[in-house]
């Protein structure tokens, strides 16, 4: 091979290899750059799934108390529901027996309490206790017809569906007083009060 062929072969080389050199950094940055966009879309995508989950959890701490407030109405609304009134009630009072205060037995029947069943159904009172302010207690045992009415005597005697008796021997009933009706639970049914805050021996 003569001198200028080698030399323009040499030349030709040469300008392959700087061509090579010069195309391997833009390969390489081509590669870069792709990895850089495949790890920018991954973060994207998992910056997404992030937020999504993060709005479903809110969504559903929303949806809890939602139901939360709506079961707490719920209960605050049964509560407020008013009490029934029982329809055993008490009646008129005798408290100052008429007459002499002797102490007799008749004397001491002529001071009595009238328990009343308002309501059509018959009431069990059997536990129901009739009590004064120094608390004497006395127990009821009976069953009270509907739209009836008994009384209750301090004195000896036999009971029956109009009059019981407490059998007693002396007076309960004081000139200023109170009687309490309580049930079987001990709640309070009703109460009548006089003397301070009434005047008159009947109420």
């Amino acid at each position: 091979m003569s001198r200028s062929a080698r030399r323009i072969t040499a030349t030709v080389l040469a300008s392959g290899a700087l061509l090579a050199a010069a195309a391997l950094p833009a390969t390489a940055d081509g590669r870069d750059h792709g990895r850089d966009r495949d790890r920018d879309h991954g973060h994207s995508r998992d910056a997404g799934r992030d937020h999504g989950r993060d709005r479903d959890r809110d969504q559903g701490r929303d949806r809890d108390r939602d139901q939360g407030h709506g079961r707490d109405d719920g209960r605050d609304h049964g509560h407020s529901k008013p009490a029934q009134r029982s329809a055993v009630v008490l009646g008129k009072i005798q408290y100052d027996s008429p007459g002499r205060a002797n102490g007799s037995n008749r004397s001491l029947n002529g001071e009595w309490v009238t328990v009343t069943n308002t309501g059509r159904s018959p009431v069990n009172l059997r536990g129901w206790t009739l009590s004064d302010e120094s608390r004497r207690v006395y127990r009821f045992d009976l069953r009270l017809a509907g739209r009836s009415s008994v009384r209750v005597h301090t004195g000896v005697g036999r009971d029956n569906s109009r009059d019981v008796y407490q059998d007693l021997r002396h007076y309960v009933w004081d000139e200023s007083d109170t009687a309490t009706l309580r049930d079987a639970h001990g709640h309070k049914v009703d109460s009548k009060s006089w003397g301070r805050h009434h005047h008159g021996g009947r109420r």
